[in-house]
């Protein structure tokens, strides 16, 4: 049976801060980079973390979208040329770093890991 997290209740206080922070990101005292690596940290920590589970065939899509052979697909994720085959063939599942990679590939294009 799976059980479900519930994602930490926000305290005033952060709320407090975050809207502190947005309205000085308004009025221009503080800048892009600083507000956004705020939010981001603090806002969309349940949508940063999810992951797709990606099938062998869409393995193999990005692969080729990325014009790639396994071999150097395998040598930029730091993977066996084998995992990598036996990824695209379903035999094996994706997980952990080799998943995020994929994930990351799969919404930017390779060019965000090269």
């Amino acid at each position: 049976m799976k059980t479900k997290t519930k994602a930490p209740k926000q305290s005033r206080l952060m709320r407090e801060m975050l809207e502190t922070a947005k309205d000085m990101h308004a009025i221009g005292i503080m800048d892009d980079a600083a507000y956004s690596k705020i939010t981001m940290r603090e806002l969309n920590k349940a949508e940063a973390a999810t992951l797709a589970m990606l099938s062998g065939d869409e393995i193999r899509a990005l692969r080729e979208q990325s014009h790639m052979s396994q071999a150097v697909f395998a040598k930029y994720l730091n993977l066996t040329v084998g995992y990598v085959s036996q990824l695209e063939r379903g035999a094996k599942r994706p997980s952990g770093p080799a998943l995020v990679l994929l994930n990351v590939i799969r919404r930017k294009g390779i060019e965000a890991i090269l």
